[in-house]
C-alpha cells in the first residue's frame, strides 16, 4: 500500500494550494479517505475527511476555506486550501481506512508565510 502525497510549499498569506494523494496496493473507491495535519509542538488533527460515498466532513478552523475532493478513477485525493493563513502551516498527512485497515502516506509540508 502507497499514499503518495504531493502539492506542498511555500505560499504567502492568502494564497492557494492544491493537494493531491495518489494510492495504489488498495480498492480506493472503498476506502474513506482524509488529511490530517501536524504543526510543531502540537498533536495531529483532522483536517477534512471525505468517505466512500462523498460525504465531507472538516475542522472548523478550515471550513469555508479548504475543499476535499476524491477522484476514483484516478484513485487520487484533493484539498483545495484557499486563503491560507499563518497558522495552517504544518505538514499535511494523507490517510485512507478501510475494514479495520488505516494507512498513511508521507506528508507534506504546507508553510503559509510572507
Amino acid at each position: 500500500v502507497q499514499l503518495q502525497a504531493s502539492g506542498g510549499g511555500l505560499v504567502q498569506p492568502g494564497g492557494y494550494l492544491r493537494l493531491s494523494c495518489a494510492a495504489s496496493g488498495i480498492i480506493f473507491r472503498f476506502n474513506n479517505m482524509g488529511w490530517y495535519r501536524q504543526a510543531p509542538g502540537k498533536q495531529r488533527e483532522l483536517v477534512a475527511g471525505i468517505t466512500s460515498g462523498f460525504r465531507s466532513n472538516y475542522l472548523d478552523s478550515v471550513k469555508g476555506r479548504f475543499t476535499i475532493s476524491r477522484d476514483n478513477a484516478k484513485n487520487t485525493v484533493y484539498l483545495q486550501m484557499n486563503s491560507l493563513k499563518p497558522e495552517d502551516t504544518a505538514v499535511y498527512y494523507c490517510n485512507s481506512k478501510s475494514m479495520g485497515y488505516e494507512y498513511w502516506g508521507q506528508g507534506t509540508q504546507v508553510t503559509v508565510s510572507s
